[in-house]
């Protein structure tokens, strides 16, 4: 049985070199890695060159293109019978490759493998962690609190990616969690590229919920995805979403946002894109079932985001708020807009240091995350390479 990982990068050599080592250092051979280079500066060539491992194949493309077509380049030069997407700034876990090659044979070759995982954040990356953190999802409610190997019944993978349409998020996207049979890929061939819209897992981790027949959750953590001082997480906790688009050159269908431009709010990216990621899973599968965006649900979180981001100060919140007004409907300005005046006006009156919590109650209300605490692994971790060296994902709970 052969492993893909498939390793898209830009300029991020430092960390690459991280990422390679946890899957050369494995205790199973037959894999390959498909490194993606993004049109980078930095000599990878070269790199990939020293480390003389055949199994180490190196791609270039002939200009910076956006992150959904790079995903989509790796995994057609990818031929393992599963594959799985690992940022340049992730790890998998010590026996990643020999643990799910037998959960593979026992439970007959699933369609999609959802694992555990940890998130690691570079000291001094998130403001207020001046020595990082290591975290776990075991309280994600996809896990059902569970230690084995389960079943995810189709109605229940279901409900999880309604639940995506309706803009409140019960599983984690990131493609790290996912081992994705050939098999799988194939069928989903016929909706064109697999990666899809501004944002590909936002779009693949639902449609694969919703097409896979045979979906296995590994609770336990077999890879760790990683926020470093290069990574898009690391613009989003500092508050400079913008420059983390133009770092992934996000795109979106200008067919698409023309037709929803009713719909479409001013305010955070991220939620523009999730809906974007949305429509297009609509778009592929409505002839087979019946799916729809909930539209009213996006425009409460995009207001709401822009309200947390008024009590925090943020001028481009401000400029949001300007724009967005003229485009509320009556009904909107009375149930949302009414009551988060109220929660801004108490923040104004309120001492500083309370702001962010204030901020942090209107994304909560939004509903649009999960609220359920991750634990904190304990341990020195300077970099991610560490991670892998220090914990065993098989042994201790997380």
């Amino acid at each position: 049985m052969k492993f893909s990982v498939l390793l898209p990068t830009r300029n991020r050599l430092d960390l690459l070199a991280y990422a390679i080592e946890t899957v050369r250092k494995q205790d199973y051979a037959d894999w390959e890695v498909i490194v993606s280079d993004n049109f980078s500066e930095e000599n990878i060539a070269g790199y990939i060159e020293e480390l003389n491992d055949p199994r180490v194949q190196y791609f270039k493309t002939q200009s910076f293109i956006p992150v959904t077509e790079n995903w989509n380049q790796a995994l057609v030069k990818s031929q393992g019978d599963y594959v799985i997407m690992l940022g340049d700034d992730d790890c998998l876990m010590q026996g990643y490759f020999s643990s799910l090659k037998k959960i593979i044979k026992d439970y007959d070759s699933p369609e999609l493998i959802y694992t555990g995982a940890f998130l690691y954040a570079y000291p001094g990356v998130i403001p207020g962690m001046a020595d990082g953190f290591l975290r776990s999802y075991q309280h994600r409610e996809i896990y059902r609190k569970a230690t084995n190997p389960f079943w995810l019944d189709n109605s229940a993978a279901t409900e999880l990616a309604e639940s995506s349409l309706n803009f409140k998020i019960k599983f984690d996207y990131n493609m790290q969690f996912s081992l994705v049979s050939r098999k799988l890929i194939n069928e989903m061939a016929k909706y064109g590229d697999f990666y899809q819209s501004p944002y590909p897992d936002y779009y693949a981790s639902n449609a694969m919920l919703l097409k896979a027949k045979r979906v296995l959750v590994v609770p336990k953590p077999l890879v760790t995805i990683g926020i470093s001082p290069k990574s898009f997480g690391f613009y989003y906790f500092n508050n400079a979403e913008r420059s983390g688009n133009a770092f992934l050159k996000n795109l979106a269908d200008p067919t698409m946002a023309q037709r929803l431009d009713k719909v479409i709010l001013p305010g955070t990216d991220m939620n523009t894109s999730w809906l974007l990621s949305m429509e297009t899973l609509v778009k592929n599968l409505r002839m087979e079932m019946d799916i729809r965006v909930n539209y009213r649900r996006y425009r409460f979180i995009q207001i709401c985001a822009v309200f947390a981001g008024i009590i925090l100060g943020k001028e481009e919140a401000i400029v949001s708020w300007k724009e967005m007004r003229t485009k509320l409907s009556l009904i909107e300005r009375v149930l949302y807009v009414a009551p988060l005046n109220l929660l801004c006006i108490l923040a104004g009156t309120a001492p500083k240091r309370y702001r962010a919590k204030i901020a942090n109650l209107v994304i909560r209300i939004s509903g649009s995350h999960p609220t359920s605490a991750s634990s904190y692994v304990p341990g020195k971790f300077i970099t991610i390479l560490d991670v892998f060296e220090k914990i065993d994902p098989m042994g201790a709970e997380y």
